[in-house]
């Protein structure tokens, strides 16, 4: 059933992607992950992105940042990854783990498992990643 009401922000399209259709590859702002693009951006015009992203053979730290962006929200489906926050809490989030971070809100990632593997969503599918020097005490 559909209504004939005006669209929410959200989906233009239906959008179906299955595991054995997708691909795996460098597509993202991490050289030591490989991503899966879900197909989200493109059904939403830009407004979210949703990807799968997996650890690689080397993980490096990320190095203190934040994004620019309204979301980004991450649900880690295997393994682990640990992040230190601008606040001095240290968090390693393992698999059926979620974060929220807020925009603006400065971080480090600085160790994932092999075999980390995690959803991460964002809006806009444009999320600005700024880099800054290391909190006071960090």
């Amino acid at each position: 059933m559909s209504i004939d009401s005006e669209p929410m922000a959200g989906t233009k399209e239906l959008l179906c992607q299955h595991l054995v259709d997708a691909t795996f590859g460098k597509t993202g702002r991490r050289s030591f992950f490989e991503y899966r693009d879900t197909g989200l951006e493109q059904a939403t015009g830009g407004d979210y992105r949703a990807q799968v992203m997996r650890a690689t053979d080397v993980m490096e730290t990320t190095g203190w940042h934040y994004h620019v962006c309204e979301l980004q929200f991450v649900y880690v489906l295997n393994g682990w990854v640990d992040l230190a926050f601008e606040d001095g809490r240290n968090e390693r989030f393992e698999a059926g783990s979620v974060m929220a971070i807020p925009p603006g809100m400065v971080h480090n990632e600085l160790a994932c498992s092999p075999d980390f593997e995690a959803l991460e969503v964002v809006a806009p599918a444009e999320m600005e990643t700024v880099a800054v020097d290391p909190p006071t005490g960090a």
